[in-house]
């Protein structure tokens, strides 16, 4: 099925089910981009929490330190809650690597499909971000 395009006078574009496809793709991979971009960005907040918490950890002058899990406290020993720390924050740091990787992959993407799909339908289609 096609269907056509117009938009101000221009001359009429037929929309081929591949070109909606790759239209639909290119929404799809929008969504994703901006799910990502969120997470990155609560992610990086809370490697900031944790950087913060590591720097009270230093100042801190007891050997017992209450740590959180889930919804419950215990006591650990501060080393113990160093290290259990440094692993939080680099599995953290972890999850914004490949977030971002994925960012990049998704916006290489894109591009090829607006290249692709703004030389089929020039001005008469919008495909901004």
């Amino acid at each position: 099925m096609s269907q056509s395009i117009t938009q101000g006078g221009a001359a009429e574009q037929e929309v081929r089910q591949e070109d909606q496809q790759r239209i639909n793709t290119f929404n799809k991979l929008n969504t994703r981009l901006r799910e990502l971009q969120a997470g990155v960005k609560a992610k990086k907040s809370e490697l900031e929490d944790l950087e913060d918490a590591g720097n009270e950890l230093m100042l801190l002058d007891d050997d017992q330190v209450r740590f959180v899990v889930g919804e419950s406290f215990y006591h650990a020993g501060t080393e113990e809650t160093e290290e259990q720390l440094q692993e939080v924050t680099s599995g953290v740091e972890q999850e914004i690597s490949t977030m971002n990787t994925e960012l990049l992959e998704i916006q290489e993407t894109m591009a090829s499909l607006k290249k692709e799909l703004y030389g089929r339908f020039g001005n008469s289609i919008n495909l901004e971000e």
